[in-house]
């Protein structure tokens, strides 16, 4: 249903059974996927693609332009997965040149005053709580948990199955399957009961658990625990991506293991 006091430019696409509320605006070039809902006052600009069965709550502004003094006017985009829910008035702004676009996986959730910045990639699966604010360049892993009013800082990497901590400031990556709290932002033990919930093992917890014991725990710098990990913990997929996470932290990690 396309309510008549909604704009749609004639040159945006959508799919079947979209809804479109009024007063929503969609702008030229715009494409929406089938069962779709667009609720009064969203405002979607050119340059955003959404897939199937997403939801945009009222205030909601997707595909405006970088806030990034670098962006010289590049045709760049928002591209959004299936099955994702944009609550009231987040923000979720084009890519520049530097990837030419911002990218949230399906089955994600962003709840109200998400801001997400240019060349951002968020992964499947993942809940940005309230208020959170993601500058540029932000690479967040599929299954990720954001609790709210968290800024996390440009260039940083959170990997898959994390879960960072509400009012937290990321300003080092976050390895995957990790809990981050504290200030500064440490190491808080695996995420064992989010990883329980997905199907993980008893023995794959207690795999990770020992990856991260010699990681956060034991006090070696990064290299020696490194080392450590390769020779000492068996084989696994987990292991492998660990370390090939820890190999592109390019803005080092995020603090181990302080009793508090």
């Amino acid at each position: 249903m396309i309510h008549q006091l909604s704009y749609i430019h004639p040159d945006a696409k959508l799919g079947n059974d979209v809804t479109v509320e009024p007063f929503a605006f969609i702008g030229e070039g715009v494409t929406i996927g089938d069962g779709s809902w667009i609720g009064p006052h969203a405002t979607i600009l050119s340059g955003s693609f959404l897939g199937k069965n997403c939801k945009v709550f009222p205030g909601a502004v997707i595909g405006a332009i970088p806030q990034d003094l670098k962006y010289k006017g590049e045709n760049s985009t928002v591209v959004i997965g299936d099955n994702v829910i944009i609550r009231e008035c987040c923000t979720l702004n084009r890519g520049t040149e530097y990837s030419m676009t911002t990218k949230i996986g399906s089955n994600t959730l962003l709840m109200a005053y998400v801001h997400v910045a240019h060349d951002c990639f968020i992964g499947n699966h993942c809940i940005i709580a309230n208020s959170v604010n993601l500058a540029g360049h932000i690479t967040v892993g599929d299954y990720v948990i954001i609790g709210g009013m968290s800024a996390v800082h440009q260039f940083v990497k959170i990997g898959d199955h994390a879960m960072v901590g509400g009012g937290s400031l990321v300003r080092k990556d976050v390895p995957p399957f990790v809990k981050a709290a504290r200030e500064p932002l440490s190491y808080a033990g695996v995420n064992s009961i989010g990883l329980k919930r997905r199907g993980f093992s008893d023995d794959e917890v207690n795999h990770i658990m020992d990856i991260y014991r010699i990681l956060f725990v034991k006090g070696s710098n990064v290299k020696k625990s490194v080392e450590l990990i390769e020779v000492s913990i068996p084989n696994s997929k987990y292991k492998d991506q660990i370390l090939a996470f820890l190999g592109q932290a390019d803005r080092g990690l995020m603090k181990g293991f302080k009793q508090i």
